[in-house]
């Protein structure tokens, strides 16, 4: 379907491309990876023929019909349902003529065409996006200029996904979205019919929704099979094996060029040396592997300080006098706390660590805090308040004021920042080192706690992972908003659960979470079909509903056999993961052929199962 050959492509006197090649066959899911950086998007943007290379040709199917998130969403009064709708360019036109005087004709062949494309249940289609996106039913009638940014970008990725293209650009399509909508995305995009390539820093997103990785290293492209997880292996075990044959060719070089320099004037050995030289040039000698810059820093470390350092008692906290966000809030935290707050955006996540923060007061009930207590807050949006014609040292001395030079510039260096970057105009520097260079103003004085919302949204994967081995380094308490599972149960061993305009504790780990968003949604779309079915029936043929008595054998039945698919499910992750499978293709193709049927097998029993409960 997509073919990328031996493209270049150089931008500002940087090669981004050199030579690289990549062929993506139909119904490919693919996932995108590379340091931040390394060209990524600019891809997508050759491939949408947005940029013009400067060497080597990419080219489509005939039949290919390209979709990507357009930035280009309007600020007007027009309804998120139409913004949706006119995404399908082809029956936003075929309408549009309906309208015109045509020909009897043509306008059978217009309603003809519009039956083939299934209009005419287009706008329940855009509704059910978006409603997984997150938009209520209300939201999506209101105007487009109502929504943020982030909320358009929901909108802007609803579109795309609509017009169910046959070829999908996404470029951190979760970046804007919440746990719950995240998880209807992936859900969305495992079963997605067509090809798409995900640019994504979610590990898990990508382990859940790809079937291949294109690994974006040192100017070329290269595809693996499997998900992020098995890239990761076998990309580390191709890296060990091509740093063992490097060495092994220099050692036959060096043992060939000391014979060369050792008899290379004497007569009689004379022919010998010269045909090692050109041995030597013969060879296909592989190049040192360029070392990757490990991305790492680490947190100071705050003196101790008694428990609780906060205490929360019966807090209403909100913005607007009598309408408080959150009501009744009781919580406590210790010097070593380590809790992730889940929640569906606008629930209060943001609200309730302003609160902890001092940023916003309670309108009723009490807020203790330690006298010693010092506070870090990472808020998401920060990065967009720095100021740019700067540079990281100045910013460092203007966030804590007239400290020695050496110690500002030492402090900066625990956060990988040399004198070059630290120097360097900050409207330079990349997402990531905007977000490191946050984590260093906010951790400067070694606070007790340290408040992260949405932390990684402009983080690689490896920069993910500095951060999470940071923060089990640090041992101050540790709040946590963030849609990244892997960073959440990597770090978190405490949830709390903010939803209904309350906080409670949740027992459950993450993928029982999950399970419970799944279930959710099941209900919705089961209330839903029940809702339409009522409207179409005829009212007075509409006797009084009877009890739901549910199928108590049927549900243990299939309970039983769901157990024994997840445990299957289990083991055949087990296996993907073994040495042996990497390095056997027609094993690895079979066991993924397995594990997309049983998941398949999962999600129709646990159907099942709930409609026997109920």
């Amino acid at each position: 379907m997509l073919d990328i050959k031996d493209i270049t492509y150089r931008i500002a006197g940087r090669t981004l491309f050199e030579q690289a090649s990549l062929s993506i066959p139909s119904g490919h899911h693919v996932g995108l990876v590379g340091p931040n950086g390394t060209g990524k998007s600019t891809l997508f943007k050759l491939i949408a023929k947005e940029l013009e290379l400067d060497g080597g040709e990419i080219s489509m199917m005939s039949n290919t019909q390209m979709g990507m998130v357009r930035q280009d969403i309007p600020d007007d009064d027009t309804p998120l349902i139409d913004v949706v709708l006119a995404a399908d360019t082809e029956r936003a036109s075929l309408l549009a003529e309906l309208e015109t005087p045509i020909d009897v004709e043509r306008m059978s062949d217009i309603y003809m065409r519009l039956a083939d494309i299934n209009a005419y249940e287009a706008p329940s289609q855009a509704a059910i996006i978006l409603s997984g996106l997150g938009f209520s039913t209300e939201q999506q009638s209101q105007p487009i200029s109502d929504f943020s940014g982030g909320w358009k970008m929901r909108v802007a990725l609803a579109a795309a996904l609509f017009r169910k293209p046959n070829m999908l650009l996404l470029d951190e399509p979760t970046n804007h979205l919440d746990f719950e909508a995240i998880v209807w995305l992936e859900n969305y995009l495992k079963s997605y019919e067509h090809s798409f390539i995900i640019i994504s820093h979610d590990r898990e997103t990508l382990n859940k929704v790809v079937t291949h990785i294109a690994h974006l290293d040192q100017l070329k492209l290269t595809l693996y099979t499997g998900n992020y997880d098995q890239f990761e292996n076998a990309h580390a075990q191709k890296r060990l094996g091509h740093q063992a044959l490097f060495e092994k060719q220099q050692a036959h070089k060096n043992r060939m060029m000391a014979f060369v320099d050792r008899f290379g004037a004497k007569a009689s050995k004379a022919k010998q040396a010269q045909s090692r030289l050109r041995a030597i040039e013969r060879m296909d000698m592989v190049d040192a592997l360029i070392a990757e810059r490990a991305t790492s820093f680490k947190f100071p470390q705050p003196e101790k300080i008694s428990s609780p350092i906060i205490t929360i008692d019966g807090a209403d906290v909100g913005y607007e006098p009598g309408k408080p966000i959150l009501r009744n809030i009781n919580l406590g935290l210790s010097s070593d706390d380590r809790v992730a707050l889940l929640g569906a955006n606008g629930n209060g996540k943001s609200t309730l660590v302003k609160l902890i923060s001092d940023n916003l007061s309670a309108m009723v009930g009490d807020v203790h805090r330690s006298g010693k207590l010092r506070i870090g807050y990472f808020a998401q949006h920060q990065s967009d308040e720095l100021d740019e014609h700067s540079t990281p040292y100045e910013a460092m001395r203007a966030a804590i004021g007239d400290i020695a030079e050496t110690k500002c510039r030492a402090l900066l260096g625990q956060f990988g920042f040399d004198k070059g970057k630290s120097d360097t105009k900050i409207m330079k520097l990349s997402g990531g080192e905007k977000a490191r260079l946050l984590f260093c103003m906010m951790s400067h004085d070694a606070p007790h706690i340290m408040l992260l919302d949405e932390p990684t949204n402009h983080l690689d994967i490896d920069a993910r992972q500095a951060l999470i081995e940071a923060l089990n380094g640090y041992e101050g308490c540790v709040i946590l908003v963030s849609h990244d599972p892997h960073l959440v149960e990597a770090v978190a061993e405490r949830l709390y659960l903010v939803k209904d305009g309350g906080v409670s504790a949740y027992d459950g780990d993450l993928q029982a979470y999950r399970g419970l968003i799944m279930e959710q949604r099941r209900q919705e779309r089961a209330d839903a079909r029940k809702n339409k079915k009522a409207k179409q029936a005829d009212p007075v043929e509409i006797s009084p509903p009877a009890a739901a008595k549910g199928d108590p054998k049927k549900a243990a039945k299939l309970e039983a056999q769901l157990e024994k698919l997840l445990q299957q499910k289990t083991d055949l992750e087990a296996a993907l993961s073994a040495p042996e499978t990497l390095a056997d293709e027609p094993l690895l193709q079979k066991i993924l052929a397995d594990y997309a049927a049983v998941e398949k097998q999962v999600d129709e029993l646990e159907t099942a199962w709930i409609e026997a409960q109920t």
